[in-house]
């Protein structure tokens, strides 16, 4: 996959998947802008990224605000002529049960995830029209967006907005041959290092340096930060063009299409529904199938 002349913004890109995402960019032939909102992280990593041959320059910032996603683009333009690519990594977390959580952990992660989306998407967008070539619009999300996630209230709901804009954004850009499509991804992360059936498992891989079992590779999604990688190489890449307005999972070996919500089933009555009437045939009609909701508990090994 050769992305040789393309320019990417990777925003977040300071640790974890964001380094993944901008180092495997930048190994393809992109030239990198590499933001984090800790100036010696993303310094590091641009530093990284020019040892091994590529092309890197650090901008540091907290998205969110408009200021920020401008100078971001306006870094890559100027150091680089012009911008391909726009991968909105950058996020935090406030994690609080719903009677918990303050406005300022609710704002703060709304803030960073979803308004820093949206303004950094927005920069991009008008850059790549004015360039009249299109672009890639490289969104992340979460499993959290798509299926909700105890003590998650902020995240999942910025994370499912996020896919929403996707979709959006993908309609209004077409006709510039911008791409917008939504990353949801499953790696090995100081977070999933929290959930008690992963633990071990990630601890002894990273004392040892020894490959993830099977059944977390298979059976959860669950890999390096290196396996979601490829896919946001792919969606900055020609390859992609007729990829848009799509939510699609990644991690460990398994590659997913996650469905966008559609109506499951349908009652009708003449004159319409009264309350009673939902009530004698709602379990018979519409709510026979109730939808399932939250990430589903890990399995971990079979015996």
């Amino acid at each position: 996959m050769d992305l040789s002349g393309k320019v990417a913004v990777v925003t977040g890109a300071g640790r974890g998947l964001g380094r993944a995402y901008a180092e495997a960019l930048a190994a393809a032939g992109a030239a990198v802008v590499v933001n984090d909102v800790d100036p010696g992280a993303a310094t590091e990593v641009a530093e990284a990224i020019a040892a091994a041959g590529g092309k890197a320059v650090a901008e540091a910032g907290a998205v969110g605000g408009s200021q920020v996603a401008e100078r971001l683009v306006d870094t890559a333009v100027k150091e680089f002529g012009r911008l391909d690519v726009m991968v909105t990594n950058a996020g935090i977390l406030r994690d609080r049960v719903l009677w918990k959580m303050s406005d300022e952990d609710f704002d703060a992660v709304v803030e960073v995830h979803l308004r820093g989306t949206f303004t950094c998407a927005r920069a991009a967008a008008v850059r790549m029209r004015e360039q009249g070539e299109g672009g890639r619009l490289i969104l992340i999300s979460s499993p959290a967006g798509q299926r909700g996630n105890f003590g998650q209230t902020n995240y999942a709901a910025a994370k499912a907005g996020i896919v929403a804009m996707a979709r959006t954004w993908a309609m209004e850009l077409a006709r510039s041959n911008v791409t917008v499509n939504a990353v949801v991804p499953v790696a090995a992360t100081e977070m999933t290092k929290t959930i008690p059936v992963f633990a071990p498992v990630l601890e002894e891989a990273e004392r040892t340096g020894g490959p993830l079992p099977e059944w977390l590779r298979k059976d959860e999604g669950l890999g390096t930060v290196e396996d979601v990688a490829g896919l946001i190489v792919y969606l900055a890449s020609d390859a992609s063009g007729g990829v848009t307005g799509q939510a699609v999972g990644i991690g460990g070996d398994k590659l997913a299409l996650w469905s966008h919500p559609a109506e499951k089933a349908v009652a009708y009555a003449d004159g319409g529904w009264s309350a009673d009437a939902i009530a004698a045939s709602w379990e018979s009609t519409a709510g026979a199938e109730p939808e399932t909701y939250g990430i589903p508990a890990p399995k971990g090994p079979s015996s």
